[in-house]
C-alpha cells in the first residue's frame, strides 16, 4: 500500500544540488516580484504569448495539435473547435485561464481536480471528462525497434478515488508545516499524481496544469510569463527519463523522487532565466522595437530563428521583426543562415 506521507520524505531531497537550485530560483523570484511591482505594464505582453505557447506545447506533448493560425483563433475565442483535437485545445485554454485568474481561491482537492478534468474535455464530446478511470491503465514505452512494453502499472481503478483523496490530504498537511519547502512538495505531488494516473486520458496535461496551480499558490508566478510547458516539451526525453527513474519502486514506497525533482527545478529555473532575458528587453530604457530584435540576436550565442525572436519580443509583430531582420542584413550586422523554414540568423561578430 502506497504511503503519501510527505512530512517524512521531503527533507531527504535537500541534497547540495537541490539546495543550490532552490536558492537560485528564490533569488529569481525576488527579482521578478520587484520588477512586477515597478514594470508590470511593460511586462504584461508576455502573458498572452505564454498562454499560446503553454497551450500549444502541453497538447503537442500528447500528440494533439492544429495549425498555428487555428490555434491563435481558438485561444482568442474567435472560432469554435471543429475537430476533437481543437476541442481539447479549447478545454486546456479554459482551464489555464481559470488558474491564471483564480488560483488564490482554488484548493488542490479531489473535487477541483475532477472539475479541471471535466472542463478539459467539455468541447470534445467525450463522456469521460470529470470521471476517474473506469478500468486499469498502463504507462507503456516503445523501444528503438518499435516494440511496446509496460513501463509502469499505475494504481488500479477501484483504488483511485481513495488514492487521490490521500494524495491531496497529505500534500495539505505537509504545506501547513512552516519548514516544508513548497517547490519540493509541488514536484513530489505531481510525480505521485502521475503514478496514480487517475484518468483514462488527459493525465499528462492535468499534471502540467496542476503544476502551474501549485506554483502560483506558492508565490512562484514565472509560468504566467514564460511557458513552463514549452520548456518541458523541448526537453521531453529528459522529462520522461526522470519520471521513469523516480517512479521505479513507487508502489513499495521505495522510489527516489530526486531525479524528477531535480529535472523540474531545472525547468523552473530556466523559466526564470528566460523571464529575466525577455523582461530586460521590454524594460530597457528608450528601446525601440527594431532595437529589441537587434539585441536579441546580438545576445544569442547560437543561430536563432525568426519564430524564436518573435517569442522573445513580446508586443512586437512578426512584420516588424521581419523588417528589422532585413535592415540588419543590409547593414551587415547579422548573417542569414539557411533558407525557407530552416532560416536562422546570427550576429556578425567579424564586423565588431
Amino acid at each position: 500500500m502506497r504511503d503519501y506521507n510527505y512530512e517524512k520524505s521531503w527533507k531527504k531531497l535537500l541534497t547540495p544540488e537541490t539546495v543550490t537550485l532552490l536558492t537560485q530560483i528564490n533569488e529569481h523570484k525576488g527579482r521578478q516580484n520587484q520588477l512586477l511591482t515597478t514594470e508590470a505594464q511593460r511586462i504584461n505582453p508576455l502573458v498572452g504569448i505564454a498562454k499560446i505557447q503553454s497551450t500549444e506545447a502541453s497538447n503537442k506533448i500528447e500528440g494533439i495539435s492544429t495549425s498555428s493560425e487555428r490555434l491563435k483563433k481558438i485561444l482568442q475565442d474567435k472560432v469554435s473547435p471543429s475537430t476533437r483535437s481543437e476541442g481539447e485545445i479549447a478545454g486546456y485554454r479554459d482551464v489555464l485561464a481559470m488558474i491564471h485568474e483564480s488560483y488564490e481561491f482554488i484548493e488542490p482537492s479531489p473535487g477541483f481536480i475532477l472539475q479541471m478534468h471535466r472542463n478539459l474535455y467539455k468541447y470534445s464530446g467525450r463522456e469521460n471528462g470529470g470521471r476517474y478511470k473506469n478500468s486499469n491503465n498502463v504507462i507503456s514505452e516503445q523501444d528503438s525497434e518499435g516494440n511496446k512494453f509496460v513501463r509502469f502499472q499505475p494504481v488500479e481503478a477501484w483504488e483511485t478515488p481513495q488514492a487521490v483523496e490521500e494524495l491531496c490530504s497529505s500534500f495539505d498537511r505537509a504545506l501547513k508545516e512552516e519548514s516544508a519547502d513548497p517547490l519540493i512538495l509541488t514536484v513530489m505531488f505531481i510525480l505521485d499524481f502521475l503514478c496514480i494516473h487517475p484518468f483514462n486520458d488527459g493525465n499528462g496535461r492535468m499534471s502540467r496544469l496542476l503544476t502551474l496551480l501549485l506554483l502560483y499558490r506558492a508565490g512562484f508566478m514565472v509560468g504566467k510569463y514564460v511557458s513552463i510547458e514549452g520548456i518541458i516539451e523541448k526537453s521531453k526525453e529528459t522529462y520522461y527519463e526522470a519520471l521513469k527513474q523516480s517512479s521505479f519502486g513507487w508502489h513499495e514506497n521505495k522510489n527516489d523522487y530526486e531525479p524528477f525533482v531535480r529535472y523540474m527545478l531545472g525547468v523552473i529555473l530556466k523559466a526564470y532565466r528566460d523571464f529575466d532575458e525577455r523582461a530586460s528587453i521590454l524594460t530597457a530604457e528608450g528601446a525601440r522595437k527594431p532595437d529589441q530584435v537587434r539585441e536579441i540576436i546580438k545576445d544569442s550565442l547560437k543561430p536563432i530563428t525568426k519564430r524564436e525572436i518573435v517569442e522573445k519580443c513580446a508586443g512586437v509583430s512578426e512584420i516588424t521583426v521581419q523588417r528589422a531582420l532585413a535592415d540588419l542584413q543590409k547593414t551587415g550586422e547579422i548573417k542569414k543562415l539557411g533558407g525557407g523554414r530552416y532560416t536562422k540568423y546570427i550576429w556578425n561578430r567579424d564586423k565588431e
